[in-house]
């Protein structure tokens, strides 16, 4: 059997895209990354302020977003106009060939309407099917995707999904053809036992420690969901997942959180 050719797969975080400098330092040491490469961003804050700036009051629920209609039309000019446009200029300008995408072009990524037998989360999406034909298509002509977090239902209707899962669910997809590393980029060097102490890096978690941190409330609220994306990529495929600061992704020996099985 033909070995897999390696593909990075990047998630960035808003705290990076909501600060221009540490911005244009990701994306320059994204652009060197070596072979094929895909790039995931979310911008929650940003969609938090336009909506603010025009009367919108933001709605969560342990967390998650509720995406109504005002919110949503914000949310798609945000992620798949404003940022993604922006990102995409900048790694043109580091000599990567990007291109855009929501999961509505070229049908990349179909989700479903998220039906909660309590909680209405409106115009938000759960990740059904990536085409994963074309996406190799995409990435083998030299191209690397940059994708916001706007998916589609196959039926006109835009919706907002989470970006660490789409991540995931593009990893896992990504990982039949591709030798996979998933890095999760944030500000922070990694899964911190105490979030004020950025020296409490959890240097690796495997499930057994992941479900003790969670008993003992030292992984919590946001890290959660991320974390159990993390372990269902793993199961299903995917070779290799980083948590941490970008200076990950150009220097092997940076403090980080390796995630394992």
């Amino acid at each position: 059997m033909q070995n897999k050719q390696p593909l990075t797969l990047v998630k960035i975080g808003g705290n990076i895209i909501d600060d221009a400098k540490e911005l244009e330092h990701f994306l320059s040491d994204f652009s060197k990354i070596d072979g094929h490469k895909v790039l995931v961003h979310g911008g929650g804050k940003s969609a938090t302020k336009m909506a603010q700036s025009v009367g919108l009051t933001p709605k969560m629920v342990d967390g998650r977003r509720i995406t109504d209609a005002p919110m949503l039309d914000i949310a798609v000019m945000i992620y798949a106009g404003e940022i993604n446009k922006k990102v995409v200029a900048q790694l043109q300008a580091n000599n990567t060939n990007a291109m855009g995408f929501s999961g509505a072009d070229g049908n990349l990524i179909v989700s479903e309407k998220r039906n909660h037998p309590t909680i209405d989360y409106g115009f938000v999406g759960d990740v059904k099917k990536v085409n994963s034909p074309l996406l190799e298509t995409l990435i083998n002509a030299g191209i690397t995707p940059v994708f916001c977090a706007i998916t589609h239902d196959k039926n006109g209707q835009l919706l907002n999904t989470n970006a660490d899962t789409i991540a995931s669910e593009l990893a896992i997809a990504l990982s039949e053809v591709y030798e996979v590393t998933l890095n999760y980029c944030f500000e922070k060097p990694g899964v911190l036992t105490d979030v004020e102490d950025e020296n409490s890096v959890i240097t690796q978690i495997d499930s057994n420690l992941y479900a003790k941190l969670k008993d003992e409330g030292a992984i919590h609220s946001g890290m959660i969901p991320k974390l159990d994306n993390c372990f269902n990529s793993l199961s299903k495929g995917v070779q290799k997942i980083k948590i941490g600061h970008h200076k990950m992704l150009k220097n092997a020996d940076a403090i980080c959180t390796s995630i394992q099985l």
